[in-house]
């Protein structure tokens, strides 16, 4: 763990930080309550701080172990080459950004609340992309490039939007992917570059 820390210092924090946070609302419903996005409120000028508050609890351990395994396989590796501040940043600003379309949409909605980090982590694993466009990502025991699976989840995010019944937040999921790859170009000089390169070298 101290290999980690010393690493990605950032990227440990969070990790170690949503875990606990996670965890000690299942058991504390006061602070489940608190915590969970509530866009009809957000709409009415209250609990805004619940776009941060909502990215560190999560609905069960499926749920937590799910996005922590995420994080856990491209978090520590994206801080090393996007730097510790600009993953910081990154984090923050696309768990707040990935909810804003939901409380829009569902601003009139009493009864419907979200929670969870899978905004920030799909920030974080489409960031991930454009460093390494062409490293392996294993789905469903079956690897293909990682632009691949991006591409996929894309279009995957935005039909169940339209279309599922769950209770997933898939709006966020391609949100939070889209506001990954917009600040990664932002903060990082010469990325758009680096990633054709990668994608070039396929052909030579």
């Amino acid at each position: 763990m101290l290999e980690y820390w010393n690493a990605a210092p950032v990227a440990s924090i969070i990790f170690v930080f949503t875990l606990i946070t996670s965890i000690y609302a299942f058991n504390n419903t006061d602070l489940f309550g608190k915590f969970m996005l509530h866009p009809y409120s957000v709409a009415k000028g209250n609990k805004l701080y619940t776009f941060i508050t909502s990215g560190l609890i999560h609905a069960d351990w499926m749920h937590l172990f799910f996005n922590m395994f995420t994080f856990f396989f491209f978090a520590f590796k994206l801080e090393t080459m996007i730097g510790h501040w600009q993953f910081g940043l990154l984090y923050i600003v696309s768990l707040v950004l990935s909810d804003i379309p939901t409380a829009v949409r569902h601003k009139d909605d009493y009864r419907y609340s979200s929670l969870g980090a899978s905004g920030a982590i799909s920030a974080v694993l489409f960031s991930y992309i454009l460093f390494q466009p062409l490293s392996m990502i294993g789905v469903m025991f079956i690897p293909m490039p990682a632009i691949v699976f991006g591409v996929l989840y894309l279009v995957y995010c935005v039909y169940m939007s339209r279309n599922s019944r769950d209770s997933i937040n898939h709006d966020a999921h391609f949100f939070g992917a889209l506001t990954g790859l917009i600040l990664t170009v932002m903060l990082v000089k010469g990325i758009i570059p680096h990633f054709i390169g990668q994608l070039s070298s396929i052909w030579q």
